[in-house]
Parts: structure tokens; sequence; C-alpha cells
């Protein structure tokens, strides 16, 4: 009797475990046969005045198809915290998509056309190739607010194709006259005045206002990376190249406003960028004509230019520009202080303590166009200390001059994983 009693319980236990497998199965089925592909169509804008506009160079549409179905449990992936995303990342990385990602180019520089509006399939295959850092968009990119939104998203989705790695999409937009979108009538968003305006109110809610405002439709339009506050102390009357940009001639004033600025950019999502150390606003010369320098010591500008810059940097700011200004009196000669060592690296990172991303303003600039070939320019950046590179032309060239600096121990590989690391940091806020 046992032993009938136990062949039965196997008969049932088979039975049971055999319907089970089959619900399984129909379970499967019925998801596989419930996804419904969802289709997008992106619009190229039509080429005027005979400028060249991405997209694709054989249809004037790109589309793409995406499938409508949820993930299987199995294929969600363990949340992961900070320092486990960025080691897996950066190992997972070859030496030529570390370099890329301390590119910040303009959509122009990487697509070959002659102005970018769309971004579309030759987008995504030079994004393939070149998986740079991040992109800086001026204001012939920026039609509107529907072409602007629908181009950073097909942007943001195909840097995530790379490692899942976020993509830096940056603008110039510090209100009064360096506004690529408030004072563009293609936009309807609110103008924020110039920085000196709210420097001299006193008001630092005005400042947070400001940074709200502006973070504020940025984020909306899909930037995440602002080249503000302007934290240049205006010392030299003469000084025209900041003038109003600045919040004014005193240090401290300036320290607090620029805090103020980028507490509201952050906020709303949006990275500043505090620019243009080691200070430009005692500076004669316009670096975008040529060579700007100052006289003063590096004593003379701790005392005054350098606090806002300290500023920043004990309340660890993410990101901080260095200006090609020349400082003859404490470098010895005309170097810019984007490519110099003793600047970014000895001054900035050592003295001043700060381990956040150092990005060159424009490498297309005369100060360094005008005295530097492209592929000189970029190695000697990297080599002062610079994380990022903003490249407005020769992109190929100087990514191309800084592998081969890697590759014959002018650069350490390490000295690429530090910056790429502190990029990947700050990628995570926005991830």
């Amino acid at each position: 009797m046992n032993m009938q009693n136990k062949k039965m319980k196997k008969i049932a236990l088979v039975l049971l475990l055999g319907l089970t497998m089959g619900c399984m199965g129909c379970g499967k089925g019925t998801a596989s046969n419930h996804g419904v592909d969802d289709s997008y169509t992106e619009n190229q804008q039509d080429p005027e005045n005979g400028n060249a506009v991405e997209d694709d160079s054989d249809s004037m549409q790109d589309t793409e198809m995406e499938a409508d179905t949820e993930p299987e449990e199995a294929d969600i992936p363990e949340e992961v915290d900070e320092d486990l995303w960025v080691s897996q990342t950066l190992a997972e990385m070859t030496l030529e998509e570390k370099v890329c990602q301390m590119f910040m180019v303009t959509p122009e520089t990487l697509t070959g056309y002659t102005t970018v509006t769309a971004a579309g399939s030759v987008t995504q295959q030079a994004m393939e190739q070149y998986p740079v850092g991040g992109m800086i968009y001026f204001s012939g990119n920026l039609l509107d607010e529907d072409q602007t939104r629908t181009m950073l998203q097909n942007t943001a989705a195909y840097a995530r194709e790379n490692h899942d790695i976020p993509i830096f999409l940056s603008v110039d937009e510090e209100g009064g006259r360096v506004a690529r979108i408030g004072n563009n009538s293609g936009f309807s968003v609110e103008k924020v005045p110039p920085m000196r305006e709210i420097g001299d109110s006193g008001d630092l809610a005005q400042a947070y206002g400001a940074g709200n405002t502006l973070g504020t439709y940025l984020s909306d339009l899909g930037f995440n990376l602002d080249y503000a506050p302007d934290a240049d102390v205006v010392t030299n009357s003469s000084n025209t190249v900041i003038g109003d940009r600045s919040f004014g001639t005193d240090a401290d004033c300036v320290s607090d406003m620029m805090l103020e600025v980028a507490a509201g950019l952050s906020d709303n999502g949006v990275i500043p960028c505090v620019k243009h150390f080691p200070g430009h606003g005692c500076t004669e010369g316009d670096t975008h004509q040529g060579l700007a320098y100052t006289n003063k010591t590096l004593e003379e500008l701790e005392s005054c230019e350098l606090v806002p810059f300290q500023t920043a940097v004990d309340n660890d700011l993410p990101m901080i520009m260095v200006s090609h200004i020349s400082v003859p009196s404490i470098v010895g000669d005309d170097t810019p202080s984007s490519l110099s060592h003793y600047m970014v690296t000895e001054v900035l990172r050592e003295k001043m303590g700060y381990d956040g991303i150092v990005i060159t303003d424009g490498m297309g600039m005369g100060a360094i166009a005008d005295n530097y070939e492209s592929g000189e320019a970029a190695v000697l950046a990297v080599q002062a200390g610079c994380d990022m590179l903003l490249v407005t032309n020769d992109f190929v060239v100087a990514y191309e001059a800084v592998l081969a600096a890697v590759s014959d121990g002018r650069i350490p590989e390490s000295q690429i994983d530090a910056s790429v690391e502190r990029i990947l940091r700050v990628k995570w806020s926005v991830r």
C-alpha cells in the first residue's frame, strides 16, 4: 500500500509540473504577441541660403523604429552606485573611447556639415565612430523649441548607445548679451538681464532667480550643461570682453552672486560651468581675437580675481573653464593659461584643491588658433592638466594628436583615466 501511495504521489507531481510549465509557456507567448512597434519620423530641415543642414544625404527623412515592450524582470539591471558605475564603465572603455570623452565639439565639427539643425543617421554614425563627451550648440543650431528638443533628444539617445554614457549637451546662456536662446527670436523664454545689473542690486535672491530661470528653460529644451555663471571680477576699466557679463568689481560680491546662479541652474538639473579662470576681468585684449594678458602676480590674483574661483572650489562646483589669457608675471612667458601646467595643475588643482572637470575655453579662438596647430594645442592642453577640450574646428586632428601623444608616452594613460573618471562622475548626476 505504501508503494502504491508513493507511485500515485509521483504521478500527481509530474502532472502538476507539466501543467505549470504549460501555463508558463502560454504566458510567454502572450507577452511576445503583445509588443507593438512604435515608430516616429524626424523631418529634416530644408537647406536654405546654401547651408547644408544635417541629416541624411540620400533622404529627406530619418525614420527610427522602436519596440513598445516591457522588459522581463530578469533584464532589469541591478541598482549600482556612483563608484561602481564609474569604475565599471571606465574599465570597459577603449583608449579611443576615453580620449573621445575628453572632447566637447560642435555638431558641425563632428558631422562635417555647414550648419546642423537636426540629429539623425549622420549624427548617429559620427557618434558611433567618435563617441565624444559633449556637444556645444550656437544660435545657428537653434531654430525653435520643438526643433531643439527633438535634436537634443536624438543626440542624447545616440550617445547612450556607447556604454550607456550620457552626453553633455551644452550652450552659452549667461543672460544679458550672451544668450543663444534668450536673444533668439525663435524662442519665447523669460529674458535674464546682464549679471552686472543683478550684482549692482546686491540682491542674492535675484541671482538665484536668474539661475533658476535659465535652468528651467534649458532643462525643458534638453540641455544639461551651461557655460555660466561668469566669475570674472572686473578690475580693469578698459576691459570690454567681459564688461556687464560680470557681477561687478568686488570679489566677494561676485563670489556670492556666482554661487546663487550656480545653485539655480543645479536645482533644475543643469550643470554650471564657472568661467574664466584665472580671471578675464583684469586683462588687456580679447582672447577671441588674439592674445589677452595681465601683468598681475599670483599674489595679486589671489587677493581678488581668484577669490570667486576659490569659492567655486570650496563649494565643489563641478566644472571650471580655464581661459587662454597669458600671465607672464607668473609663468615667465606668453603661454595661455589653458596650456600652462603651472596654472592648471600647480595652481588650480594643487594649490587651490580643485578636483572637478577643467575644460578649456574654445580652442578655435585667436589666442590659440593664431599661435598653435590644432593637434599641438590639444596635446599641450591635456599635458597642462585639462580634462576636456572645447574644440570648434579640426576635431579629428586634435583627437588623433592626443592619441598619438598617449601612444608615444608624452601623455600617460593614467592621466587620461583620471580625466575620464572626473567626467563620468559629473555625468552620473545627469544619468
